[in-house]
């Protein structure tokens, strides 16, 4: 049961299509190690066995009309701000924790089509705000490498029930940090993909830009087979990539000879834990046996910080600001904070943050004319303890807000351009914690991060690690 847990997703699909394996058996063996495993983590936090499986008997019933659908009966938990019908989404919020929605979101649509199969929910920070999972519904969900320790977030629940054999993918969204860091966190593939990759619906504001949604998996293989199914246009989102998501299916084998990559440390000056650093430096050499020319450098990140601060600030005014005026003791602190920043915004300012990035986004274009990637830290520092809300310091410096230690992501975010966190090793700590390596690509070359990313992936295989609690 737990080999075929652990099977790759892509092979798991195979051997479903070629009737080596029934929809039937490799759900039973899903249920089995969610029961057995997520006691321990609580990453899935509305589990559906009996409908699962009765789903699969049925998909098993019906093989011929299905035997093409490229998802071909595998589970898949949602997280828990998707909305799906008939079945709870509480936004890990107290104020919807009996909210059952009546139709479902866009990419549930389109993952059961493509043949996946509803098991649960997974768990995430309260309305997804901040970069630890826990909520006053569900509780915190734990590291799977070392239960103390935060798996990070937003997409927590999911990045960990990936690495636990739980789920053989996951989706999650990503603004500051939500992909890339409990990927990095979990030893999972985190991706980013850009904006109007993925379309989403419902959404409050569908011109959005810094909020995406995108794949989890044990490897980058995966993760695009996954985003194959998820991607492509969709008139209700105004902003979608018109390209099919189809190409992700492709194989991802490329040869890197003479492809130059910038490495940067720490993204011009942040602070970096020694340990984060220590392990990236011993994998920058996997880039140069690729035959890559690697070179130290960095785009100019100047304004990021306010750029991004100020219009994630005018986002919560738009999507939590009648919440936290009409129901504010059910809303946790940082949420308020946030909305309160976004109410104290002036039209000069929320002027002068478009003007930010948009020179942000050009100075990543020019960079990139050089670098055809940049290659940088995921986080800051290691997975930090499960009891703390967020880290308060790195590196002898202090954090000023919930926000300022996700800064090695969210730079990236403001630019608009996609990047991923792939497995880059473990630190030296004594229960060894994950640590993973962004790869930043050209403005909408998602193929290419993905490219790099599997390359680097084969030649280091710690993807191939398993975390104690599975």
């Amino acid at each position: 049961m737990t080999d075929i847990c652990f099977t790759p997703a892509r092979k798991l699909a195979q051997l479903i299509r070629s009737r080596k394996l029934s929809a039937t058996e490799v759900m039973k063996a899903f249920i089995a190690q969610i029961e057995r495993v997520n006691p321990k983590v609580n990453a899935i936090v509305t589990f559906l066995p009996d409908l699962a499986l009765s789903a699969a008997r049925k998909y098993d019933r019906n093989f011929k009309s299905n035997k093409f659908k490229p998802l071909a009966g595998l589970p898949i938990a949602y997280k828990d701000n998707v909305p799906t019908r008939g079945i709870r989404t509480t936004f890990g919020s107290s104020v919807y924790r009996d909210n059952v929605p009546g139709e479902d979101h866009l990419i549930v649509e389109r993952l059961s089509a493509a043949g996946a199969i509803t098991i649960g929910k997974t768990n995430l920070p309260e309305f997804a705000a901040g970069s630890h999972t826990f909520n006053a519904v569900f509780g915190a969900t734990l590291n799977p490498y070392d239960p103390t320790k935060s798996a990070g977030g937003s997409s927590g629940g999911a990045a960990v029930a990936a690495a636990c054999g739980m789920l053989p993918f996951a989706d999650g969204g990503d603004l500051a940090a939500s992909l890339r860091n409990p990927g990095n966190f979990c030893n999972v593939v985190g991706f980013r993909p850009s904006p109007g990759r993925v379309p989403s619906w419902p959404a409050p504001n569908t011109w959005n830009t810094l909020g995406v949604l995108g794949p989890i998996a044990r490897t980058v293989s995966d993760a695009a087979f996954l985003l194959s199914a998820m991607a492509g246009p969709d008139p209700r989102s105004p902003i979608s990539i018109s390209e099919p998501g189809s190409v992700f299916a492709k194989s991802l084998s490329r040869k890197f000879k003479n492809v130059r990559v910038a490495w940067s440390r720490d993204l011009g000056g942040l602070p970096m834990d020694p340990r984060v650093t220590s392990v990236l430096e011993g994998q920058r050499r996997i880039f140069a046996d690729l035959g890559c020319i690697v070179e130290e450098a960095e785009p100019d990140f100047s304004g990021a910080t306010q750029a991004f601060e100020t219009l994630r600030a005018l986002a919560f005014v738009q999507n939590y600001g009648e919440l936290v005026k009409t129901r504010c003791r059910e809303v946790k602190d940082s949420i308020i904070w946030n909305v309160e920043q976004g109410l104290k915004l002036t039209a000069e300012q929320i002027a002068g943050a478009d003007a930010l990035r948009n020179a942000l986004y050009h100075r990543m274009r020019v960079f990139l004319e050089r670098y055809e990637f940049l290659l940088c830290p995921v986080n800051q520092l290691p997975p930090f303890p499960a009891e703390q809300e967020y880290p308060m310091q790195i590196a002898g410096e202090r954090m000023g807000n919930y926000l300022d230690w996700m800064k090695s992501c969210y730079y990236i975010t403001i630019t608009g351009h996609p990047a991923i966190s792939v497995p880059a090793g473990f630190t030296g700590d004594p229960v060894p914690l994950p640590v993973g390596l962004q790869i930043v690509g050209r403005y909408r070359d998602d193929f290419g991060v993905l490219q790099l990313a599997h390359a680097f992936e084969g030649s280091t295989q710690h993807w191939k690690c398993r975390p104690p609690t599975s």
